[in-house]
């Protein structure tokens, strides 16, 4: 097996041939990071010609933070009992669907803990009466909440998809990928699904025709052979179904959580951004994650691969309880968005077009 410089695995990327999981370990281990960026640019302006980068008007709305699951990584959830646990009312849920659509809104994002209390008809019904009263994209349930529903109604992962899609679920977000190795779960997030499983709902979607997102949350515990196993397997999944619209990697946000630890450094953001670009060469868009990294990095961040801002977010709950509370609002957005030299326009979940500022 030749074995290629860090040099030549550049050219090979960016003359289109695709990088293999060895070499991309290696520009993980031996690539010096303005580099990295550079050739990352240079994939994501051939995939995305235009000067634009995109973003959603949305809201993300917990519905429950109970969770039997318990995930050690995790700040946000609460047991059964618990005198913070809660679940949202119709009229809460309403009131925050109404004002994300009085500020331009056109999507929600819909998560929450596994809830022994809140039945698989629960759900169906809060998704009938959103659409019955609202226009909006219900980009909503994760991998691991869809099994759960799933195994609580004993219905396969195919008809619980068919039920939702039924009743007003339009996409899914990535959320419960968080590295797809089963070592790495077994040790943050034992009680959750396998990367198999969480990979079977996402396959058994693309194939009913619905489109979603995949997310990576690293900086946890895993090897950076772990961190590229992750990408190919999303990779191999694109190549199957090409039902996946964006990457999105964020860092592991560690106060408040039973893991712990430290948070990926900047220079470890930027690298496995650019990387993710350069893996993925079947993925449309990369997303920026100024929720974790703020908006000076999320600015930097479209040097590095990355195409898209990701959502104005109203509300975000789950990585504000690990202590991390990036806010920034819409004008913002599109300023850092301009500032970097490129055109900002707000895109819908499909990432079609709807204005440009």
């Amino acid at each position: 097996m030749i074995i290629l410089s860090v040099e030549a695995i550049f050219k090979k990327a960016v003359s289109g041939e695709r990088v293999s999981e060895s070499e991309a370990v290696k520009l993980f281990n031996k690539a010096e990071l303005l580099p990295l960026g550079k050739v990352a640019l240079e994939i994501r302006n051939k995939i995305k010609p235009e000067p634009i980068v995109s973003f959603v008007i949305d809201r993300n709305i917990n519905y429950t933070n109970i969770c039997l699951v318990g995930c050690r990584f995790c700040a946000f959830y609460r047991g059964e009992n618990h005198n913070e646990g809660y679940v949202i009312t119709e009229q809460q849920l309403f009131e925050k669907i109404q004002e994300t659509i009085d500020h331009g809104g056109t999507q929600i994002l819909m998560q929450g803990g596994l809830n022994p209390h809140l039945k698989f008809n629960d759900i169906l019904q809060m998704l009938q009466n959103i659409k019955n009263n609202f226009d909006i994209h219900i980009h909503s349930f994760s991998p691991p909440e869809v099994v759960h529903f799933s195994q609580q109604a004993g219905l396969t992962i195919k008809e619980t998809l068919e039920r939702l899609r039924s009743a007003g679920l339009d996409s899914l977000p990535g959320g419960g990928a968080e590295i797809l190795v089963d070592r790495v779960r077994k040790y943050i997030s034992p009680r959750k699904i396998s990367w198999k499983q969480w990979m079977n709902v996402m396959d058994e979607a693309h194939q009913l025709g619905m489109k979603t997102t995949a997310t990576m949350m690293f900086g946890s515990v895993e090897t950076i052979e772990e961190r590229v196993k992750h990408m190919i397997h999303v990779r191999d999944q694109q190549d199957k179904t090409g039902g996946f619209t964006a990457f999105i990697p964020w860092s592991f946000q560690p106060s408040n959580t039973a893991l712990g630890g430290l948070s990926a450094t900047g220079h470890d953001y930027l690298k496995t951004l650019a990387i993710a670009r350069i893996v993925l060469d079947n993925v449309p868009n990369i997303q920026a994650s100024w929720v974790t990294q703020g908006a000076k990095m999320a600015q930097v961040s479209l040097f590095f691969g990355a195409n898209d801002f990701g959502g104005t977010m109203f509300e975000e709950n789950v990585v504000r309880a690990a202590g991390v509370s990036h806010r920034v609002p819409l004008d913002e957005i599109i300023h850092c968005i301009k500032d970097a030299g490129y055109n900002a326009v707000q895109r819908r979940t499909d990432y079609s077009f709807i204005k440009a500022y």
